[in-house]
């Protein structure tokens, strides 16, 4: 038994109501999550360079207890990412994205597609990407309610992101799709960054869709 089991559908805490359908789920990969969100590969590089600097100052204890610490910290970091991605749900209907994060408390966070201004696309490499979500007007939620899966550095003005997702350009896509088609008439809502993004292959992880 786990916390999610009394879900009727995977990651959203009711039934569907009539009319709602779901377009797209998945979760973070695990990999480019501790690589993207929690900057392994920089702490890597740290790690190492105070190791040499200690090595080469003749202080051999002090670079085994800095290289062990190292170690340590990038277990520390994959363990956390794979609970993450163990426990996140990132699900887009016809009307609105659906976040279920939380690693110790789990929590679901609705958000109307008609109150997203802009979905904005960071290649990750091989597929993945982070998508992060201009909201329309104010909202309540804080940066550490969606800690990780928030946009750095806005605290001011939290911005919801999907982290580290496959296949994200056909992602975003679908999703500025889905935002045109509830946004009400006359009115422009979601849009996808310019920015250069990887081409879809035939080995990255699909859509996943799901009937309602």
């Amino acid at each position: 038994m786990t916390e999610y089991d009394h879900e009727p559908i995977r990651g959203l805490p009711g039934d569907l109501p009539p009319g709602e359908q779901i377009l797209w789920q998945s979760a973070p990969d695990w990999r480019t999550f501790v690589r993207s969100a929690l900057f392994a590969r920089p702490l890597m590089v740290y790690f190492a360079a105070l190791t040499l600097l200690a090595v080469a100052g003749g202080n051999l204890f002090g670079a085994a207890v800095i290289a062990a610490a190292g170690v340590v910290l990038q277990g520390l970091l994959a363990l956390f990412a794979v609970l993450v991605a163990r426990t996140t749900v990132y699900t887009l209907t016809n009307r609105r994205i659906v976040l279920r994060i939380g690693v110790a408390l789990n929590k679901c966070i609705n958000l109307p597609l008609s109150q997203i201004a802009a979905a904005d696309l960071r290649p990750r490499g091989q597929g993945h990407g982070d998508i992060a979500l201009t909201l329309l007007g104010r909202h309540r939620l804080g940066y550490a309610m969606l800690w990780p899966h928030a946009r750095p550095l806005r605290l001011s003005r939290p911005q919801p992101m999907l982290r580290a997702m496959p296949d994200a350009a056909r992602l975003a896509e679908t999703l500025a799709r889905a935002c045109a088609a509830a946004a009400p008439e006359g009115v422009t809502t979601a849009r996808t960054a310019p920015a250069a993004r990887p081409a879809a292959t035939a080995g990255d992880p699909g859509l996943q869709g799901v009937a309602a």
